[in-house]
């Protein structure tokens, strides 16, 4: 099925952006500052995609991609940085509007961060043989404690709504990776990650997805208030 990566793109993004014109919420009033951020964001990870797909530690299925392609990569897979951010941003700002007393603690959080922080740090002395799960644990590392130095209200926040996220997560990314379907979207090298899957979704993708959706917070929380 040649449109299925791009049908989850396009049926990821098209419900929240038409939420986003709820006369209440007016999430499509930050959309300038959205795409600002998905770009902003999207640039970096791309060329962390790029680089891992021209060596093998992920790669695409052109059964389930339409067949045009950029560095490699199918076309869907750049769509991918805009389309599920926009949803999960959507999501994320809902909840704090219409549940604004949904946030975790501030001694919680610093206490779960640092913990986190100290987990993503061992993952990376101890598996430095593993490019996806080192360079993710790398990347997690860093982004927490930019969020604890510099936006731990973000942090109390994003906690609650990434538990959330993580329900169109497992459909969306379970999808990608094999659930469902006869073969995966986009198959991953087990030699270069723990070889622990969630269903089909490797647990490694729940770190890149925190990344991948806090630093779009943080871009967007600054472009907010400036």
């Amino acid at each position: 099925m040649k449109w299925l990566y791009i049908l989850l793109n396009l049926g990821s993004f098209s419900l929240p952006f038409l939420y986003s014109f709820n006369k209440n919420m007016r999430f499509i009033k930050h959309f300038k500052h959205v795409v600002i951020s998905t770009l902003a964001t999207g640039i970096l990870f791309l060329i962390w995609d790029i680089w891992f797909t021209r060596i093998g530690v992920w790669g695409f299925n052109d059964m389930y991609y339409l067949g045009f392609t950029l560095f490699n990569m199918p076309i869907e897979e750049w769509l991918f940085f805009f389309c599920i951010p926009y949803a999960c941003l959507f999501s994320h700002y809902a909840i704090q509007y219409y549940k604004p007393t949904w946030i975790v603690p501030l001694p919680l959080t610093k206490l779960l961060t640092i913990g986190l922080i100290i987990l993503t740090i061992s993952l990376v002395l101890f598996n430095l043989d593993k490019l996806y799960t080192s360079v993710n644990s790398m990347v997690l590392t860093v982004v927490l404690i930019i969020g604890l130095r510099f936006n731990t209200r973000a942090l109390q926040r994003f906690y609650i709504s990434f538990l959330f996220i993580l329900i169109p997560f497992f459909i969306v990314n379970g999808v990608l990776t094999g659930c469902f379907i006869n073969q995966e979207v986009v198959w991953y090298n087990n030699f270069e990650n723990l070889g622990i899957r969630l269903f089909t979704i490797p647990i490694e993708d729940m770190g890149y997805a925190f990344s991948l959706l806090f630093i779009n917070i943080l871009l967007l929380e600054h472009l907010k208030s400036s």
